[in-house]
């Protein structure tokens, strides 16, 4: 979900028309604990719900405007400049003269404003930070410019969730969510900008950490738990509260299912110290943080029955149903499951017994794009309502783009579609003008479901070119050829080779980790090929990968890369296969990724070995030549 291909790099100071009303974009410095009654949240969800209705049902004529006060308040920044817009705002002009452009395409311009150029290059307004995104250039991560008011439109989007969410599950602003939050590594650009991932800028700044009272924002987890730079702590520390408050608990969540799986197996190997804290009132002195320590101490009570209680219930044999078990008023799980995380649903089900598994939001680092109406359908039905006040959309015809790897030709161009003019059933690759300037070579994969009044409703359909994800991480088909031929190079010294291989995601342990199947020529000889050589590929292959991959090694949400050998002649019989399901001769290749269970079970069937990376690859925060922030 994270990243678009992107037109150009501008940006502006205010939210286009029409405003959102005035509880949407509350001061950051009114005071977090000012008292809310019910009246109060019943009228700021009626001016939400009436916002949404009065921005989709005119989605065609906020979009013009918007890209016209985008074109307006960055007339004179170097890169409109340069390519001729001459001050107009009209999008007829701005379609002919402005190119649709990636990544690569804007990198040059990114790259001064990272070392230091302040000019207006591609926006009038400074650029306060880079936005790191879970896409890669380069084997690092893409930097997102991004300017300090674009703060109060993620703000905004956020103050939209809970009214419609109220609509299908009532009485939430009675209780608590129990959330896990974390802030990852952040570095510095030459330049001296900060650069670090969209949630972290978030949760760092004060429109989260002073945010105004909100029954909807009433989370178990205090602030400072979720600051905390130190992943172990902060999970101790989230779970230690979420526990101690659980009867309060209504919904429960993390940004993405892995993560949330990754928060319940934590709790499966350390209920036991949790369970001795909650009994005692003490706190574990593995978390030495003192903010921390100060924060839980205020929630933290000895209380034996609740230990007991929660220690019983983590040592029965089966954990299924252990969220609505420890935590009984649990009403849903917000997490997302869509695109490849959707492989996590099965587990998900059963932790929580089945409860609807919600996706509310859909957003990227480049740009927060819009909301999912129907929280409680399918998550194989989930649609987004694009919200037209968030940036300027443009679609391309998936037809229209297959093939193209660097700047979007001038017919393909053409194609372009506005927000108001997709038609249903039809899937597009998502173009985005927006408020502060960032760009990725291809993006994500729509497919309209419907409509909202006049704004489409969009499915996801995938991330473009990734064949393999586990959580953040995004590992396209060339970037995996040239790991594997990395690892392979290895086996040179024995006289074998690789023949064939192919690749899948194991989320059966957790973290989830890659697999890849290999099938090894040895030319007629039979070397014997020692069990740490195999090893050694596995990590020359993790070396390889790119920056947001090694970061999830670190961090443990990946788990070290596995390489399964197979039997000679194991990819015969998958091509054999491939041709009784109907497949041709003369089209046929070897599928980098598979999913297909019978497919794998074939490939499970014929392995001989597996082996896995000894140790975590190299990764440190920032790219290769900055200094890092510790």
């Amino acid at each position: 979900m994270f990243g678009s291909t992107l037109r150009n790099s501008i940006a502006i100071n205010s939210l286009a028309m029409p405003k959102a009303t005035k509880h949407l974009c509350h001061d950051p410095k009114d005071n977090l604990d000012d008292d809310d009654d019910g009246s109060n949240t019943s009228n700021n969800n009626k001016s939400a719900l009436e916002y949404i209705e009065e921005v989709t049902s005119n989605a065609d004529v906020i979009q013009e405007k918007v890209l016209a006060q985008i074109l307006s308040r960055s007339a004179h920044a170097e890169y409109l400049q340069r390519h001729g817009l001459d001050g107009r705002t009209d999008r007829n002009t701005f379609k002919k003269i402005m190119p649709v452009v990636t990544y690569e395409d804007l990198k040059p311009y990114i790259d001064r404003i990272a070392n230091g150029d302040t000019s207006p290059i591609l926006c009038s307004k400074p650029i306060s930070e880079f936005l790191t995104s879970s896409g890669t250039s380069g084997g690092e991560r893409k930097l997102m410019p991004t300017i300090e008011e674009e703060l109060e439109r993620r703000s905004m989007l956020y103050s939209l969730l809970m009214p419609v969410m109220d609509q299908f599950v009532p009485a939430l602003d009675k209780g608590k969510g129990m959330y896990f939050l974390f802030t990852k590594s952040e570095a510095k650009t030459p330049g001296g900008l900060l650069a670090r991932p969209v949630l972290t800028s978030y949760y760092k700044s004060s429109h989260f950490k002073h945010r105004k009272h909100d029954p909807y924002t009433n989370y178990t987890s205090p602030n400072e738990t979720i600051l905390c730079p130190d992943s172990y702590q902060s999970m101790y520390s989230q779970l230690l509260c979420g526990l101690c408050q659980n009867e309060e608990v209504l919904r429960v969540g993390a940004v993405f299912a892995s993560g949330f799986i990754r928060a319940l197996k934590f709790l499966e190997k350390h209920f036991v110290s949790l369970c001795n804290d909650i009994r005692k009132g003490t706190l574990d002195a593995k978390i030495n943080d003192p903010l921390v320590r100060e924060a839980v101490m205020k929630v933290l009570k000895p209380n034996p029955t609740l230990a007991d209680f929660v220690e019983a219930e983590c040592m029965k044999g089966s954990w299924k149903g252990i969220v609505t078990r420890i935590w009984p008023n649990t009403k849903y799980v917000d997490v997302i499951v869509t695109g490849t995380m959707s492989q996590y649903i099965p587990i998900l089900d059963y932790y929580s017994n089945g409860l609807p598994l919600v996706c509310t939001m859909y957003a990227s680092s480049e740009c927060y794009f819009g909301l999912n109406l129907n929280p409680l359908c399918d998550p194989s039905e989930v649609a987004y309502t694009l919200i037209p006040t968030m940036a300027y959309f443009e679609f391309l015809p998936l037809d229209e783009i297959n093939g193209h790897t660097n700047s979007v030709s001038h017919l393909v161009q053409e194609q372009l579609l506005d927000l108001a003019d997709v038609k249903l059933g039809q899937e597009y690759e998502l173009v985005v003008t927006t408020y502060a300037g960032t760009a990725t070579v291809f993006g994500d994969i729509l497919r309209v479901a419907g409509f909202k009044n006049k704004a489409p409703q969009f499915n996801f359909v995938c991330r473009k070119n990734v064949v393999l994800s586990i959580d953040s991480d995004k590992t396209d088909e060339v970037e995996l050829q040239n790991a594997v031929k990395s690892g392979a190079d290895h086996l040179a010294q024995f006289g074998a080779s690789l023949t064939e291989y192919t690749s899948c995601v194991d989320t059966s342990t957790i973290p989830g980790h890659y697999v890849l199947y290999w099938e090894i020529s040895t030319n007629g000889h039979t070397p014997t090929i020692p069990s740490s050589v195999f090893g050694h590929c596995c990590l020359a292959i993790e070396e390889s990968l790119n920056s947001v991959y090694r970061q999830g090694r670190v961090s443990e949400s990946i788990g070290p890369l596995e390489i399964k050998i197979v039997e000679n002649g194991t990819f015969d019989k998958l091509m054999d296969f491939a041709l009784s399901q109907g497949a041709s001769i003369n089209q046929y290749k070897t599928p980098r990724c598979v999913t297909y269970a019978p497919i794998l079970d074939l490939l499970n069937s014929n392995v001989v070995s597996s082996y896995f990376s000894p140790k975590c690859p190299n990764w440190v925060p920032g790219h290769k030549d900055w200094c890092s922030l510790h």
